[in-house]
């Protein structure tokens, strides 16, 4: 059996089907965003079983010897971090958002970058309280390319750095699962982490959406409410 549904030709035949016309240059920019995410997702897939690992009682010394690393080289690789109790849907918005920045050669991930990571996750929660309000997913996605900074001129290279208020919406989302009583950070309090903070980008433009903090906190609410015994979490 092979390890992954997924063959090096699958990959390049999407790519030349998504990119028609265009020259091999512009396929090898777009090449090496694809293979960025696949790593970012890669990380989270070894990042769920260590979590898993632990959660059965195993030591870091065992852990390592899976990976392949030492003990402490593994201890420090899966430190608790932001993203420590958020779930594998918000997990893949973050790697959505970090994307959405390299398309556009921002060299940050701004709240606006999360803000279509969420509307790029459609099994998520988030998600669904967008298009329930905006109309349509497109009328969402307008809204934040009209306010999205002018593309970069060189396709970036490594690590995007958060800007602060980035990471600021990071930590509200924490606090919004806190406020709620919920020991999972979903894509839904990652979005009400973003209405939070008031001067964003993001924040903006869910408010020219016609959303309020107050209002989102109890559409989230409810909808977790309706929905908890028959999907679990989102």
């Amino acid at each position: 059996m092979s390890p992954l549904d997924i063959s090096l030709a699958d990959l390049i035949a999407r790519l030349d089907q998504e990119l028609p016309g265009t020259d091999e240059l512009a396929r090898i920019s777009e090449a090496r965003l694809r293979a960025q995410t696949l790593s970012d997702l890669g990380d989270q897939l070894i990042d769920h079983y260590v979590s898993k690992a632990k959660q059965t009682g195993a030591s870091w010394t065992e852990i390592g010897d899976a990976i392949g690393v030492s003990k402490q080289a593994a201890q420090q690789r899966h430190a608790p971090g932001p993203f420590e109790r958020y779930t594998n849907l918000n997990r893949h918005s973050i790697v959505l958002a970090q994307e959405a920045a390299r398309t556009h050669k921002h060299d940050f991930i701004g709240t606006e970058h999360l803000l279509l990571g969420l509307l790029g996750e459609p099994r998520g929660l988030a998600c669904e309280v967008l298009i329930a309000k905006a109309g349509s997913e497109q009328h969402v996605r307008d809204a934040v390319e009209e306010a999205m900074p002018p593309s970069g001129e060189k396709a970036l290279r490594g690590h995007i750095a958060f800007r602060p208020e980035s990471k600021e919406a990071i930590e509200q989302a924490r606090r919004a699962s806190a406020d709620l009583g919920h020991d999972w950070v979903g894509t839904e309090h990652a979005l009400l982490g973003l209405i939070r903070v008031g001067e964003s980008p993001a924040a903006q433009i869910l408010r020219n959406l016609g959303f309020t903090s107050d209002e989102m906190h109890e559409t989230v609410r409810t909808e977790i409410t309706k929905r908890s015994a028959a999907h679990g979490k989102q």
